[in-house]
């Protein structure tokens, strides 16, 4: 027996409240994230408290969703660790704005911690060509 096109489509997630428990395959899709990533985090914050009912179905608080979202924004936009997400989250201090500024090269590099990922990658660039430009020089040179 197949499922109503309004399933199939994700037009059934829409109709649920803000309160409402998500599956895994809810998250999933809402973070784009897989879902063997949603259960490997699972397994490294203790914070994430999800309801398992009969047969291991995983059923997410809203509060679940929220602080899977941060886990998320912390480690692929800020660039941190597994380690580096639990110790901000053990200390309280994961709500920062500028929570990349836990990052060690942070206390090397004053103004660090304010820039974006995208404007580090930017520089790195920079760096780099101006790099392979006095490579160039020197080997015309010597």
């Amino acid at each position: 027996m197949s499922e109503p096109d309004h399933v199939e489509t994700g037009e059934a997630r829409a109709e649920k409240s803000d309160g409402a428990f998500r599956t895994i395959s809810e998250v999933s899709t809402d973070l784009g994230v897989p879902q063997h990533v949603l259960r490997f985090w699972e397994s490294r914050f203790s914070q994430i408290r999800l309801l398992k009912r009969g047969g291991g179905r995983r059923y997410y608080r809203p509060e679940d969703v929220a602080m899977l979202k941060r886990i998320k924004t912390l480690l692929y936009t800020d660039g941190l660790t597994i380690k580096g997400v639990q110790k901000l989250l053990r200390d309280g201090t994961a709500d920062a704005p500028a929570a990349a500024s836990a990052h060690p090269v942070a206390s090397v590099v004053p103004g660090i911690a304010g820039l974006e990922r995208k404007d580090l990658e930017r520089m790195l660039a920079e760096l780099t060509a101006l790099r392979d430009d006095l490579r160039a020089a020197l080997s015309v040179a010597g």
